[in-house]
């Protein structure tokens, strides 16, 4: 997925799972393709799990157990990566929800030529109207790694439920400017991570938006990716604008989380460069991935995820938004 360097209330029961394998390897690896359907039991979920999640009224009425439950919903549909049938019927999941919350909803259907071919991809696009001209953009990738056996719990299927969560706490509510909430597909490479082989639905929205004229009106585009993960410890992102990253761990220490969102610096390479490129404020809150073990292997699974990480960043990202709507 991204290169890195420097320092670095029921309870959802796991099932037996059948899904089908879409092929091998990405970012960085070389790959090839893999037809096989497999079985494969799912890894046995502690009941502490989604339970752990603190009460919604206790984190800003983020509800960390929803969101636990979200990513449960997607790692059952097995690996996700772009144009599969597993992909699809996450995006009929995805959009399903955001109707349920009276979300306003954009798709946007797109074919990428990719290493492998040409790949239909979709974007999910939530818009909650402002009062002003202004834009604030949430965003996360919902496809998974293309490898055998991996499901991304984390690895796409975190930062999609906290977006998700998100969408319920936020839709109907209208504040000084938009919050826009992008589902985006292809962020993962279909062989190997490169400039043209990688972040595939974000370089298509942003482009869209420039030719709109929607992209100038972006006042902050925040991106969540690997945010799952039981003992979570997220520095800050290197790139990403600076102002934009004090915001957030401000809102962090606020919420009495600086143990998590920790004042060290590292890098990733994710779907935030798509609008770093074209001037955007932007930031990546994400994970120390490189320390977990799992990243990027089929021992990505659910019960890797813990409901209170997802009830903190989403508590963090609730805030930070509070906080971009008075700017």
């Amino acid at each position: 997925m991204k290169s890195r360097a420097g320092s670095r209330s029921w309870v959802v029961a796991a099932a037996v799972v059948l899904f089908v394998a879409w092929g091998c390897q990405a970012k960085g690896k070389s790959s090839g393709e893999s037809s096989a359907p497999f079985m494969s039991a799912a890894a046995s979920v502690p009941a502490q799990a989604a339970s752990d999640a603190p009460p919604a009224e206790k984190t800003g009425g983020f509800d960390g157990q929803k969101a636990y439950e979200y990513v449960a919903k997607q790692v059952s549909f097995g690996p996700r990566p772009s144009g599969s049938k597993a992909l699809a019927q996450t995006q009929d999941y995805i959009l399903a929800q955001l109707k349920s919350f009276g979300c306003a909803v954009d798709t946007d259907d797109f074919t990428s030529d990719t290493p492998i071919g040409r790949v239909p991809m979709k974007n999910i696009i939530v818009k909650i109207p402002g009062e002003r001209r202004g834009i604030i953009l949430l965003a996360t990738h919902y496809d998974t790694l293309r490898m055998d056996n991996f499901v991304g719990a984390d690895d796409g299927g975190s930062s999609t439920g906290v977006m998700l969560e998100l969408a319920r706490s936020l839709c109907g509510k209208r504040g000084r400017y938009a919050v826009w909430i992008a589902f985006f597909d292809g962020e993962e490479a279909m062989k190997a991570w490169s400039d043209l082989d990688s972040r595939y639905g974000s370089r298509e929205l942003a482009a869209k938006m420039a030719i709109s004229g929607d992209l100038k009106n972006i006042r902050a585009m925040l991106l969540a990716d690997i945010v799952g993960t039981r003992n979570l410890r997220i520095p800050r992102e290197a790139s990403s604008t600076k102002a934009l990253v004090d915001v957030v761990w401000s809102a962090a220490r606020k919420l009495g989380y600086q143990d998590i969102f920790v004042e060290e610096e590292s890098s990733a390479e994710d779907d935030h460069d798509s609008f770093l490129k074209r001037g955007v404020p932007a930031g990546d809150v994400i994970t120390d991935f490189s320390r977990n073990g799992y990243w990027h292997t089929p021992q990505d699974t659910l019960d890797k995820i813990s409901g209170k990480s997802l009830a903190i960043v989403g508590h963090v990202l609730l805030e930070s938004v509070k906080e971009l709507q008075t700017k």
